[in-house]
Parts: C-alpha cells; structure tokens; sequence
C-alpha cells in the first residue's frame, strides 16, 4: 500500500486488491456506528423555518465525541436569542460539533431559538445522517500517447510519473486526480489516439465527514466486514 496524499479529512492511497473485496469494504462503511441526533424537542421558535426543517438540519450535523469521552447517547442544546445567523457551533452539550460553521436559520431581532437535541449511535445502513463519509476507488492506468502533449500534461499533473519512450510518452496515472479522462480529451482534440492499460493496482480514496478520521473508517470498515463473515461462517458450519 502506497500513501498519495493524506489530510485531516481524506486519505488516497494505492493499493494491489481485488476490486470484490474493496467494494464489501466500501459497502461497509455504512456498517460502522457513529453519533447523530436522533430526537429534536423545540421549545421556541421565531425563525422562518418550520420546526420540522430545523430538526432535519440538526441531524445532518456531523458528530463526534469529546476529548477521550465515550458517551453512547448524550443530549445538546441550543438557546439564542437575537439578530443572526444560528450555526452548528451553538449546539453544547454531551458531544462536539465537528463543522461549528453550519448554518441551522437564521433570527431576526428579539427572536429566539430554544431546543433539546438527543443524540444516539447509529448506522448508515439506517440513515444517513449515521454514515461516516464515503470510499470510491479506481483503476491505476498506464496511458500511452504522442510525445507533443508532455508538456500540457506535465503542467497539468505536476507531479504525475512520465516516462518517455522514443516519439511516445508513458504516464502512470496513479495519483489522486484523475488523469485518464484529460487525456482522452487532449488527444481526441488533435484527432490523435490514445492507448490505455489497467493495472491490477487501485487508486482507493477515502473521506470523512468529520466524525472519524478516513484511516478509522477504513480499518472499522474491515473490522465490521470481518465481524459479519465470521457470523456467516458459523452459520454454514452449522447447516453442513
């Protein structure tokens, strides 16, 4: 496993797997559970959204625990009063908002805003509001194309690993942009051809919505997938 590039909310990286196996890993992403609010009681509001639109907002903000607290349901509340606009950010209580710049609504002078969040752990299987973040992946590609487009190429993808090969250049398209498709259309535009090559290796990309980081994801992911086919194993030991 190759890293390409890492931040606080994704992670791409190389990785020689069958594509089989990174689809259940995707697939299990939503298998992981994570904290979300479940049940909004409003006591007030003035705002121009109906209650039913703001708890819908509240749910959909990304949730993670305190400090090394770990809390299974817990409790948030909000209570402003005055011109502005009302973010995430305002939501204290048992767990931490991960994004604090979320706009909820928005309040007018002398409005208020008083509610009690109640949140709880869930899966993405459930709803989405429980999913960590996503994972998609693609093919490393080896493009083979005329030597004239290197130089177009090279000041697109910087850093993309070209190796020339008399009049015809090589790229190794195994980095977080794809570069597959620029190509395709650079050389459609002169009328010239393009040879591609996929490799066993793919490019994986995770990210995070901001409950877990994407590395968290994906070794949680494999761990609930391992955890589901041991149960299936047993099970057919069982019936033979």
């Amino acid at each position: 496993m190759d890293k390409v590039f890492q931040s606080e909310e994704q992670i791409v990286f190389t990785a020689k797997i069958d594509e089989t196996i990174a689809n259940s890993i995707r697939r299990y992403v939503n298998h992981i559970p994570v904290a979300a609010v479940d049940e909004v009681e409003i006591s007030k509001n003035d705002s121009p959204l109906y209650d039913e639109a703001i708890a819908h907002r509240t749910g959909l903000v990304p949730l993670k625990q305190k400090g090394g607290e770990e809390k299974k349901t817990g409790k948030l509340k909000i209570e402003t009063k005055g011109e502005g606009v009302v973010y995430s950010g305002n939501l204290k209580g048992d767990f931490e908002v991960a994004y604090k710049n979320i706009p909820l609504t928005i309040l007018s002078k002398n409005q208020e805003l008083e509610f009690s969040a109640f949140v709880k752990f869930g899966k993405g299987i459930e709803h989405s509001k429980f999913s960590p973040g996503f994972m998609f992946y693609r093919n490393v590609v080896e493009l083979t194309l005329d030597k004239e487009f290197y130089e177009e190429i090279k000041r697109t993808f910087p850093d993309a690993e070209i190796k020339e090969k008399g009049n015809k250049i090589i790229l190794i398209d195994n980095k977080k942009r794809d570069a597959a498709d620029f190509c395709d259309g650079l050389a459609d535009k002169k009328g010239k051809k393009i040879e591609s090559e996929k490799k066993d290796e793919l490019v994986i990309t995770l990210e995070s919505f901001g409950q877990i980081t994407p590395n968290e994801i994906f070794k949680k992911s494999i761990d609930s997938l391992k955890k589901d086919l041991l149960i299936l194993s047993k099970e057919i030991d069982k019936n033979i």
